[in-house]
């Protein structure tokens, strides 16, 4: 997989995580966060669906488990350094 590929994975993960760490928008809205939570899992799977053929069996795996703190670690360590971010 190209960097900007696992950049953009990446990206997708961390915004899940904030997704879920928003507490603000769960007391507020709750509705909306699940909405907000359901497209960016949506994303993902969009993206394992058209990387797979090229990605690492490892990172493949983590995906399609559903493993996506996993996912983002090994995400992390793959992306030359200070690109992690």
């Amino acid at each position: 997989m190209k960097p900007d590929d696992l950049k953009e994975l990446a990206g997708l993960l961390r915004q899940r995580l904030a997704t879920i760490g928003d507490t603000e928008l769960r007391e507020r809205d709750p509705g909306r966060q699940l909405a907000l939570l359901r497209e960016v899992s949506e994303a993902i799977e969009s993206f394992h669906r058209r990387h797979r053929e090229g990605m690492p069996a490892r990172l493949n795996h983590f995906l399609g488990n559903c493993s996506f703190d996993k996912a983002l670690a090994w995400t992390d360590e793959a992306l030359p350094d200070g690109e992690a971010d």
